[in-house]
C-alpha cells in the first residue's frame, strides 16, 4: 500500500472513533427525551385520575342539604410532645384555602377573627382534646352546624438515599356534627427536602390537595349524615 494511501485510511479510521462517542450521546440524549415524555404522560395521567376522583366526590346528590349551613373551621399544629397549638390568628393562609373551598360547595364559613371573638381559646384547645361539651358550647354560641378541624402533623428524618434532613408534613381533617359527633375524616401528606418551616409546607400542600381533601369530606357526609332530616330542617 502506498504510503498516503495508508496515511487516509489512518484519517478515516481516526474520523470514524471520533464520531462513535458523539453517537452514543446523541442515542442517549434520545432515550432521555423518551423518558421525559413518559414521566409526562405518567403524570398526566396520574392528574386526570385525581380530577376524577374529586368529580365523583362531588357529584354525590346533597348540596341542598347542606347550602346555606354554617361551619367553623379550627386548625391546630401538633408539637413533637404531642401539645397542639391552635392559635388561629397563624394560620390565616391555611383558613383561606380550605374556606374557599367550602364557600363553593354552598357553606357559610367564619372568619379567623370571627371565631376568635365568640369563642375563648380554652375552649377551641378542647376541640383537639375531643373534649364533646366544649364543642357543643362553643358550636352553639356561633351558631355552626358543623365543625371542621384541621391538625399540621410533622416528623424530622434523614433521607436514607440523600443523607440529608427532610421534614414529613402531613394534615388531617375531621369533620363534626355541632354536637361533636364524627361525620367524616381525610388526610393530606407530602415529604419536603426544603427545611423545617412546617406551616409554610402545609400550605403548599393545601394548594395542592385542598380540592380532594374538601370533596372527601363533602361525599363522606352525603353518604353517612341523616340526608333526610337535614333537608327537612331546611324547608
Amino acid at each position: 500500500m502506498h504510503r498516503g494511501s495508508a496515511r487516509h485510511c489512518a484519517r478515516i479510521a481516526l474520523t470514524v472513533a471520533a464520531l462513535l462517542p458523539l453517537g452514543a450521546i446523541a442515542q442517549q440524549g434520545f432515550s432521555f427525551s423518551k423518558d421525559q415524555e413518559r414521566s409526562a404522560q405518567e403524570q398526566a395521567a396520574t392528574e386526570a385520575a385525581r380530577q376524577q376522583r374529586i368529580a365523583n366526590n362531588l357529584s354525590t346528590p346533597c348540596r341542598n342539604a347542606i347550602k346555606n349551613k354554617k361551619i367553623m373551621v379550627i386548625i391546630g399544629e401538633q408539637q413533637s410532645n404531642g401539645y397542639v397549638l391552635a392559635q388561629q390568628q397563624n394560620y390565616g393562609p391555611h383558613f383561606q384555602i380550605i374556606n374557599a373551598r367550602l364557600r363553593g360547595l354552598g357553606l357559610q364559613t367564619f372568619t379567623p377573627e370571627e371565631i376568635r371573638k365568640q369563642i375563648a381559646q380554652a375552649e377551641i384547645d378542647a376541640y383537639f382534646r375531643n373534649d364533646p361539651d366544649a364543642a357543643l358550647s362553643a358550636s352553639r354560641r356561633l351558631g355552626a352546624s358543623f365543625v371542621m378541624r384541621g391538625l399540621i402533623t410533622s416528623q424530622a428524618s434523614v433521607n436514607p438515599v440523600l443523607r440529608i434532613n427532610q421534614v414529613s408534613v402531613g394534615m388531617g381533617f375531621t369533620l363534626t356534627s355541632a354536637s361533636g359527633k364524627n361525620i367524616a375524616d381525610a388526610a393530606a401528606s407530602a415529604a419536603s427536602y426544603a427545611g423545617p418551616d412546617v406551616r409554610a409546607m402545609a400550605v403548599t400542600l393545601l394548594n395542592e390537595q385542598a380540592d380532594e381533601v374538601v370533596s372527601k369530606l363533602y361525599s363522606d357526609y352525603c353518604r353517612n349524615a341523616d340526608i333526610g332530616a337535614s333537608a327537612k330542617a331546611n324547608k
